[in-house]
């Protein structure tokens, strides 16, 4: 019961430090309109977290294509095609990733501390202090985290972590930004890509719609993107500015106000439950 106790307050702690660093972090901007869906970031991401040795030419599959992916385990980015209904022979490629959430509703569910959100802006993970209760992965609204199911003995959380070791340690670009052909990923503080992203839209408004997907969505997200076309025919979902820590925080708020612990609110449930039931069998 303790355990869950300081989780909470940890969990509570490590938002508040990310909020106040929220528009001083790294970003990325997703120019949808100029990705030619040649699946090189996804080559660059498998090389530099060691998910694959596959070649480069591997990724040039266009079978790939065929239905929308999610990530795995084994992928944390991948890009999807859209086709576009009056232009048969052109399509929209949209590349998915960990959106990198400015109050990330994983962090807010880890018991452990795991999952931080660092002062720079990536949502960082560490399996050492994960317990795989996967509430990370029932938290988050973009369906980011995955388990290594096939991994018996020592299975993590796998996502992308916005190559912090490769930001922080080495100054370089993450490697999808780095390898990206027709450089329509773009890497920089999060203020400076919303100054970007809404210079596009007033110099070019026939090409995009007036809209930057990740400004205030869910409280806004370090990954944002331009696009030509409603974010719901990409496989981008609708959503409000309100974060989602911020609906179910008060709840947990509430509970652990007056030191009642969840164990205690369970066996209360509990109770409640056998009752009913045990009236019913009468």
């Amino acid at each position: 019961m303790g355990s869950s106790v300081a989780g909470a307050a940890f969990a509570q702690s490590a938002l508040a430090e990310s909020s106040a660093n929220a528009e001083d972090g790294y970003g990325m901007l997703v120019d949808t309109t100029e990705c030619i869906g040649c699946r090189k970031c996804e080559w660059a991401c498998a090389q530099e977290n060691k998910l694959s040795d596959k070649p480069v030419e591997a990724f040039e599959d266009p079978s790939a294509f065929e239905e929308p992916r999610r990530m795995t385990a084994d992928a944390y980015t991948v890009v999807n095609r859209y086709d576009i209904p009056d232009q048969p022979a052109q399509h929209t490629f949209v590349k998915a990733q960990c959106m990198h959430c400015l109050r990330p509703a994983c962090v807010s569910a880890c018991l452990v501390g795991a999952l931080r959100r660092q002062p720079s802006g990536q949502v960082t993970y560490d399996a050492w202090k994960c317990m795989g209760c996967r509430y990370c992965m029932v938290a988050c609204p973009f369906q980011v985290p995955a388990y290594q199911y096939d991994n018996a003995l020592t299975p993590v959380v796998s996502k992308c972590n916005f190559c912090f070791n490769r930001v922080q340690n080495e100054g370089k670009m993450p490697a999808c930004a780095d390898m990206c052909p027709p450089m329509c990923l773009t890497f920089a503080k999060r203020s400076e890509l919303l100054r970007l992203a809404h210079q596009k839209i007033e110099a070019n408004p026939d090409r995009y719609l007036d809209h930057v997907y990740g400004e205030h969505e869910l409280g806004g997200t370090a990954w944002m993107y331009l696009t030509s076309r409603p974010v719901t025919e990409l496989g981008l979902l609708e959503f409000d500015a309100k974060a989602i820590p911020d609906r179910t925080e008060p709840m947990q708020h509430a509970i652990f106000k007056m030191g009642v612990p969840p164990m205690l609110l369970f066996g209360l449930l509990t109770v409640a439950m056998k009752t009913f039931e045990h009236k019913e069998e009468e």
